[in-house]
């Protein structure tokens, strides 16, 4: 199925390359979801565009029978963070500069919006989960000063979480290699935790309150 596409740039000039990539991961929506209807791309350059993030801003906006699904890719110091203490290059993103920066905006916010399509026809076919249990992952990164710290998945991802999301006030009692549940949700520049909840070692727990 060949999905209608309408894609504008704005405060900068067309890259012909760049319709090629949005092209090519907006075909792929498709094996999530094969009634859409129609997908509108906007890659702008904000006129005052913030020092911290990615210079790219990126719209997706999908038409589909029972509605609409929007994704927004914007700079945010929650982004430029993420990228500072990014440990694993993707290596689909080495293009030369001035491209390399471009091609990851357009990609995260396509991941992002196959994450949404992906929820979207789960719930269409009625086969979501009410009663699923929460993940874990373990505390990979964190920075006490500043108050937020990265969560590695099993699979390998990489979510961040503010202190304020750590139940029970329990952040500053977290340690690299912990064990945590928690609860994920689509952020405006990627994946975050909206509540860290420590998995307590009962031994170890027993030992503390011999």
């Amino acid at each position: 199925m060949i999905l209608p596409m309408q894609i504008t740039f704005r405060n900068m000039e067309p890259y012909p390359i760049a319709e090629e990539w949005i092209r090519s991961e907006a075909a792929k929506l498709n094996e999530f979801y094969d009634r859409i209807m129609s997908c509108r791309v906007v890659v702008e350059i904000p006129s005052r565009h913030h020092r911290w993030g990615s210079l790219y801003h990126v719209r997706i906006d999908l038409t589909l029978p029972g509605g609409e699904l929007v994704v927004k890719r914007q700079p945010s110091l929650h982004s430029s963070i993420q990228q500072i203490h990014q440990d694993k290059f993707v290596k689909h993103l080495e293009v030369k500069a001035p491209h390399k920066e471009l091609r990851q905006a357009i990609d995260d916010a396509f991941k992002a919006m196959g994450r949404r399509l992906q929820d979207y026809a789960r719930r269409q076919r009625g086969d979501v989960k009410t009663h699923e249990p929460a993940p874990q992952a373990k505390v990979s990164k964190l920075f006490p000063a500043a108050g937020y710290g990265f969560l590695e998945t099993p699979g390998g991802r990489e979510v961040y979480f503010h202190k304020n999301s750590v139940l029970e006030g329990a952040f500053d009692d977290l340690e690299i290699g912990n064990v945590v549940k928690f609860a994920e949700k689509e952020g405006e520049m990627g994946p975050q935790a909206s509540t860290v909840k420590p998995v307590r070692n009962r031994h170890a727990h027993r030992e503390k309150t011999a």
